[in-house]
């Protein structure tokens, strides 16, 4: 197809294109703020420059270590829980024989994941007060009420939880898509020989879908420093800080509402240079053990 002929498909990527410049190209600029000692009132260009005293100041805080702990503890046990429970979860669906049962299912799991974390913050605010329902539950067996959302031992568990709630569903398809390409000859054959269904699901399924378990692991070793900033900003509190806080919102905290507009870049700036170094190394794993490559 030449130039002519597909110039009408080049005129549709116009508002694409003006939309990434303004959003995604233009405020990268800001990034310059990391190198100073930034002033709003005498803006980017009069603004005294320090060089790297930003960044080496980020890592002399206390809070850094605290909060690239809590991101990475947070970011870790989302991935290793979402991949074990979607599994198990194709797995479960996949053996069920009922088709309607089975769409049903499907698509009340699917639910919760175009649901946002506004809406499902404040669901679960609601019943984890101490006036909520999973309290009131507790008195009625006779236990003292627990501030869930003002517990740091609690805190993380409902973080990871909610999240794998919320996300198993969808997360399963792909493991559902995978199951669907083994051969069904291998059961039948498998039957013949009297393999139980455990059998089965060592020897054919799992082995089936090893590739695609390595494949999804490997791609999320990119989201190791994205704990998840929409949910933990609608769920955690001051009280919580200490084992909730992750790197987007402490630089949303440090950023907008102390107004260190400088650190607050220069923490920004860190986490994407390893992001895109992870993102790097996932890739590179991604194509060497499950052959997947994207050029």
């Amino acid at each position: 197809m030449n130039m002519k002929a597909s110039v009408h498909y080049h005129i549709m990527l116009i508002p694409g294109i003006v939309l990434l410049l303004m959003f995604s190209v233009y405020p990268m600029f800001g990034i310059i703020m990391a190198f100073q000692d930034f002033n709003p009132m005498k803006g980017f260009w009069q603004s005294s420059f320090v060089g790297l005293e930003n960044f080496k100041y980020m890592f002399q805080i206390p809070d850094s270590k605290e909060v690239l702990r809590n991101t990475l503890v947070i970011a870790i046990s989302k991935i290793i829980a979402n991949l074990f429970v979607s599994v198990c979860f194709a797995l479960l669906l996949h053996e069920l024989r009922i088709r309607i049962l089975k769409r049903a299912i499907q698509t009340i799991v699917y639910l919760p994941h175009f649901i946002s974390w506004v809406l499902l913050g404040g669901i679960l605010a609601q019943l984890l007060s101490l006036d909520g329902v999973f309290n009131q539950t507790l008195q009625f067996l006779g236990i003292d009420p627990v501030m869930f959302l003002g517990s740091n031992s609690w805190f993380r568990w409902i973080v990871v939880g909610s999240d794998v709630w919320k996300e198993f569903g969808f997360s399963a398809i792909i493991f559902l898509a995978a199951l669907t390409n083994i051969n069904p000859s291998l059961y039948e054959a498998a039957d013949i020989d009297g393999a139980s269904r455990w059998q089965k699901l060592k020897f054919i399924t799992l082995p089936g879908i090893a590739t695609m378990i390595v494949l999804v692991a490997t791609l999320a070793l990119q989201n190791i420093l994205n704990a998840g900033f929409e949910q933990i900003l609608n769920l955690y509190n001051p009280l919580v800080y200490r084992t909730g806080d992750i790197i987007d919102t402490y630089v949303y905290r440090i950023g907008l509402l102390e107004t260190q507009y400088e650190l607050a870049t220069a923490v920004g700036l860190m986490k994407s240079i390893v992001s895109i170094v992870l993102i790097i190394i996932s890739y590179v794993l991604a194509s060497r053990y499950a052959n997947y490559r994207i050029f």
